[in-house]
């Protein structure tokens, strides 16, 4: 009777996959981007990455240390992630203390106040973001020029992101001119990061083989990001067609703004968005929409954060009604 054995109920599966692994290869992905950002922007995207990242670390710690005092979970990367993320949000001439008091929002209110990682319905980083953003507009829409790697912390020039000069003379001129005018960047500049901007909406380029190595890696699959672009040049292709002097093509909404870097790094976010495969494509499609919907009528140049953080509310819903097939489960075909 000394040799019994104790058996849970099946599946019994082991991956070898952990969490510090995934965090690990997400900012092998984001490795990229943060080269890109620092040869544009200078050691000013350093400060603004490093501060964010060790705010994000420290209040994890005290939180989990002081107020919830149980085992804390700081080396599981996560907090680094949130940092890394909340940071490519933000322009690199913010003040420290702002991107201090939004690492604090981010963790405080959007990951820690749900019981930390794995339970906060919202994506971390893009709730400090909004936060700032809402309460902060001025510091948080001033844009650095990318002057290269000796740009200083303070002394960049500002201007207005691809978006934003679209937004600031729409009804005046036909988008065709403004897509003309010197300040706005062409594709190729778009393409490789040289765009006034935060730093992870430039380098359309890096952000994609960021995805590519997820892809491979198969920390992510295809479902989310491919139905979130594929819904953006959906509607902005119908769009264009339908009124080219009045709307930009797929092409320009693609390389600007925020699109790949919440698409492939923060929609893809696995306590966030759903479980099922159609879920996610649903899911996806949904932030695509919702970016389109804000780029275009509301007075925001930019739609990607508030349509991911809209969608991570919708995510139980189709978590609940979109359920994979249970393991062992019989297809019934009638």
């Amino acid at each position: 009777m000394s040799n019994l054995l104790n058996v849970s109920p099946s599946p019994h599966v082991h991956g070898k996959e952990t969490t510090v692994n995934l965090m690990k290869g997400v900012l092998i992905a984001l490795a990229p981007a943060f080269v890109v950002t620092v040869l544009f922007f200078g050691y000013a995207a350093i400060i603004i990455t490093g501060v964010a990242v060790l705010s994000c670390v420290i209040f994890e710690y005290l939180i989990q240390r002081f107020i919830l005092r149980r085992e804390n979970s700081v080396n599981d990367l996560s907090a680094v992630v949130t940092g890394v993320l909340l940071a490519f949000c933000l322009p690199t001439n913010i003040p420290l203390w702002l991107v201090v008091l939004g690492s604090l929002v981010a963790i405080g209110m959007g990951k820690m106040t749900f019981g930390g990682l794995g339970c906060n319905p919202f994506n971390p980083a893009l709730v400090g973001r909004v936060f700032l953003f809402l309460s902060f507009p001025v510091q948080l829409t001033s844009w650095p020029k990318p002057k290269g790697f000796l740009t200083g912390y303070l002394d960049a020039n500002t201007g207005a992101t691809p978006l934003g000069i679209i937004k600031e003379n729409y009804g005046e001129l036909p988008v065709s001119e403004i897509m003309a005018m010197d300040q706005m960047p062409g594709y190729t500049d778009m393409f490789m990061g040289r765009m006034a901007g935060s730093l992870g909406e430039i380098g359309a380029l890096a952000l994609l083989i960021g995805m590519l190595y997820m892809l491979w890696k198969k920390i992510i699959t295809w479902h989310i990001p491919v139905s979130i672009i594929g819904t953006v040049i959906v509607i902005a292709g119908g769009l264009w067609l339908v009124n080219p002097s009045e709307n930009a093509d797929p092409l320009f909404h693609l390389l600007t703004g925020g699109l790949l870097l919440g698409a492939i790094f923060m929609a893809t976010d696995y306590v966030t968005s759903p479980m099922s495969s159609r879920g996610m494509i649903i899911y996806g499609i949904g932030i695509g929409l919702l970016t389109m919907v804000i780029r275009r009528y509301s007075a925001y140049p930019e739609g990607v954060q508030f349509a991911i953080l809209i969608m991570n509310s919708v995510t139980p819903l189709i978590n609940m009604y979109i359920k994979p097939k249970r393991f062992g489960e019989e297809v019934n075909n009638g």
